[in-house]
């Protein structure tokens, strides 16, 4: 007796379960959507963006042309974006990225041009301060476990403060680098077979391919491969991750070392875009890269995200300035326009992470 009454409680229940399921609304079912796609929310966002500014521009907004400079200006932020992923993956932030970059950048351009290095070495070079301050960054957080904001705010000011010092504030001009070390413009070049391929002039440079090739390798490194998974465990919670075998210092360390490492990539694509080396460039790469990372749907509470969703958010930067700017807007309306995106990403994000099981 005592059996049938349980199985007829259970059959009750399984069947509230399945009614209280038929009965979630199209709002509960888009935001659980949502939940399992983070990288969904900037994907419609861009489309809308996309649409919008098509109606508002008309034809010109849709050239091949403007679409190709729209990908050209993001392509250095969206590198550094890739770079601030990682970090704000594990929980954390790098207010040092752009600082980094231009630190590497000036040690690049100074190296193959002022004192005749063989440009393939000061490339190397250039790429190792990046890593050497990532790491910097790394050790500070982990051994003597100081806010990563704390952190990167502190180094940030170190390495701009290095940058003039270094430099003395001499910028080197592009004749320079053309006469002296030509390879570390290469990422400016255009692509030409694409223009060929469509029959228009795109206007993408080897730098914008960079930028693509970066979002897919570490695509796959952080959804194919344990370093991946680990770096998303200690971002949701690095106890738990511990607990688990993991050893979150080591994997903190990596992902600053490899952020470095991006950014020094990143500073040789931006001589490339720039076409010259001066002291006083990207003093907004910090911040345009953090808000590409909350636009492109990463949580900064850590261990939630996609790393094509900083794509995804670059772009939507790029479309707003690009569109306002055809629609014969104020260029402040691109501050304005950024600032309400970062409210309205933080907001969906905290709507998504209260979504009912």
């Amino acid at each position: 007796m005592m059996a049938d009454n349980f199985e007829a409680e259970l059959d009750s229940s399984d069947t509230s379960v399945a009614e209280f399921e038929g009965h979630r609304s199209l709002l509960d079912k888009f935001q659980h959507f949502l939940h399992a796609n983070p990288a969904m929310v900037p994907v419609i966002i861009l489309a809308v963006s996309i649409v919008g500014f098509g109606l508002v521009a008309g034809e010109r907004f849709f050239s091949p042309f403007t679409l190709g400079l729209i990908m050209q200006q993001v392509a250095i932020v969206g590198i550094l974006a890739c770079a601030q992923t990682l970090v704000i993956l594990t929980a954390g932030i790098d207010l040092s990225v752009g600082a980094v970059m231009v630190l590497s950048y000036v040690v690049m351009g100074n190296l193959g041009v002022t004192y005749g290095m063989p440009a393939g070495f000061a490339i190397i070079i250039g790429i190792l301060v990046g890593m050497a301050c990532g790491m910097l960054n790394g050790v500070l957080v982990t051994r003597l476990k100081l806010p990563p904001f704390i952190v990167t705010l502190g180094s940030w000011r170190i390495f701009l403060a290095s940058v003039f010092l270094y430099t003395g504030s001499q910028s080197i001009r592009s004749q320079d680098i053309d006469a002296e070390a030509p390879a570390l413009k290469f990422f400016g070049g255009k692509v030409t077979f694409i223009d060929d391929l469509i029959g228009f002039n795109a206007n993408i440079t080897y730098g914008v391919v960079l930028m693509l090739v970066i979002f897919l390798v570490f695509w796959y490194l952080l959804t194919n491969t344990a370093w991946g998974r680990a770096v998303y465990a200690v971002g949701d919670d690095k106890d738990a991750a511990e607990l688990a075998g993991i050893r979150s210092d080591r994997i903190l360390v990596s992902v600053y070392v490899v952020a470095g490492f991006i950014c020094g990539i990143a500073a040789w694509a931006a001589i490339g875009r720039v076409g010259s080396v001066s002291p006083s460039s990207f003093q907004e790469a910090n911040l345009e890269s953090i808000a590409a990372v909350v636009i492109g749907g990463t949580s900064l509470f850590g261990g939630r995200g996609a790393i094509l969703g900083s794509l995804f958010g670059a772009l939507i930067v790029g479309v707003f300035a690009a569109g306002l700017r055809l629609a014969g807007a104020d260029p402040q309306w691109v501050l304005f326009a950024s600032g309400c995106l970062i409210i309205l990403a933080v907001s969906i994000d905290q709507w998504i992470r209260r979504v009912s099981v």
